[in-house]
């Protein structure tokens, strides 16, 4: 007995040993200020940061050493819209004909893993097919599947025809007449319903289609969908309950409405105009850009029957016109949060954006905020995450070399912490 007591309490203390560690930085991306600090040591100790010191100290309860010192450490990174449950192939405007929800949640937890391991350790997923990743982010909670911290919308909120109207491009015969429970609306008093019952389904934040979009079968892309006491009504709705709300928008009109409305985001914001960006600026209305996604589309609508023609006819001519977008929301001064679409493009490949960000003539220190501070802000998690802090979650990644001199790096993430957890260490 005598025997096994001590083997119980040394394993006991293996296990608390090996959740306490000091890694050494051979530099750290300040998220706060946007500056690079040499040589230093982050204590993590019980899911969170303890200290951050100058120097290569020891940890004083005797915790495992990561060298890290031929990397810049950096905050966990944060992808503001994906969309776990789906990734876009020529066969994805069958297959929710032939493919059940299990099949859609089995493929999650791969796209999840891919996610964390691309060194995003917090995402919004934003629309999803089934609720799917409210039950994906439950899992990933406690522990049977492993992923990033997700925030998701659920199901979307459309209008009847809209960029998220399940019905729409279905024969008449499967249209059917969709409501506030499947996310399609009509009118303020539906719209309230909608916000309603997500929240009753577990979702974190709202998501809208302020617009039609470009790659689902409705035929404009730019129209505004909703009418204002719609936005207002699902705005103010979703503020009784403390939710984010984020509004797909291309148009410009559909854009001034939702942020006219209150929206906390604009996701794409394809056509955003002068008129628009001084409304965001007002409002303190944030853009996720999301470049990788029409960018993608743009090559694969290239490709002869990948899209259906509807679809190509809407993606055409966007290839110039999105850098300039976000190049002159950027120097005038609009929040930028980083997003990605991911679900539209391979996951896993979310760090491609932070490339197209500096393309369109952000600094590489700014594109790394809107993946850290910018984004815990927009969340309003800022007070967990975001930065490399104490008190914080020791949500912590990590590249080789100097990612504001080569901002490609960003998409060879080499280390992965996730509330104190390592994920990934080559």
């Amino acid at each position: 007995m005598k025997h096994l007591l001590a083997l119980v309490f040394l394993l006991l203390s293996t296990a608390a040993f090996a959740e306490s560690y000091v890694i050494h930085a051979g530099a750290m991306f300040d998220s706060v200020s946007g500056n690079v600090l040499e040589e230093r040591s982050i204590h993590v100790a019980d899911r969170k940061i303890v200290s951050v010191a100058a120097g290569y100290g020891d940890v004083a309860d005797g915790g495992q050493v990561i060298d890290l010192r031929d990397s810049t450490v950096i905050p966990g990174l944060m992808d503001m819209h994906v969309h776990l449950d789906m990734e876009l192939t020529p066969d994805i405007y069958t297959e929710k004909y032939t493919l059940n929800p299990v099949d859609l949640a089995y493929r999650s937890t791969v796209y999840a893993r891919r996610t964390l391991l691309a060194g995003f350790t917090t995402v919004r997923n934003i629309g999803d097919t089934d609720n799917i990743t409210i039950s994906l982010r439950n899992a990933i909670d406690q522990g049977y599947v492993e992923g990033p911290r997700i925030l998701t919308a659920g199901k979307g909120i459309s209008v009847t025809g809209g960029h998220m109207d399940p019905t729409s491009g279905n024969s008449y015969a499967l249209m059917g007449d969709p409501g506030p429970l499947e996310g399609v609306i009509n009118g303020p008093y539906e719209a309230r319903k909608a916000v309603r019952q997500r929240y009753k389904d577990g979702a974190d934040v709202i998501k809208l289609a302020a617009t039609g979009g470009m790659l689902s079968t409705t035929k404009s892309g730019l129209a505004p969908h909703f009418a204002m006491d719609e936005i207002e009504a699902i705005v103010e709705t979703a503020r009784d309950y403390g939710m984010v709300v984020a509004a797909h928008a291309h148009g410009a009109e559909g854009i001034k409405r939702a942020v006219r409305a209150g929206v906390n985001s604009i996701e794409h914001g394809t056509e955003l105009d002068d008129e628009g960006i001084s409304l965001m600026k007002q409002h303190g209305t944030y853009l996720v850009p999301t470049m990788m996604a029409p960018d993608f589309a743009v090559q694969k609508a290239k490709i002869d029957g990948y899209f259906p023609e509807i679809i190509m006819a809407k993606v055409r001519g966007f290839e110039q016109s999105i850098p300039a977008m976000v190049n002159k929301a950027y120097t005038s001064g609009v929040n930028i949060a980083y997003g990605t679409d991911s679900g539209v493009t391979p996951h896993g490949e979310n760090g491609k954006e932070f490339v197209l960000l500096v393309g369109a003539g952000m600094k590489p220190e700014h594109a790394l905020q809107s993946a850290t501070i910018n984004t815990a802000s927009l969340l309003r998690i800022e007070d967990e995450t975001g930065s490399i802090e104490a008190e914080k979650l020791a949500d912590i990644v990590a590249v080789k070399g100097d990612p504001l001199a080569d901002i490609g790096l960003m998409q060879n993430v080499s280390f992965v912490m996730k509330q104190g957890k390592i994920h990934k260490q080559e």
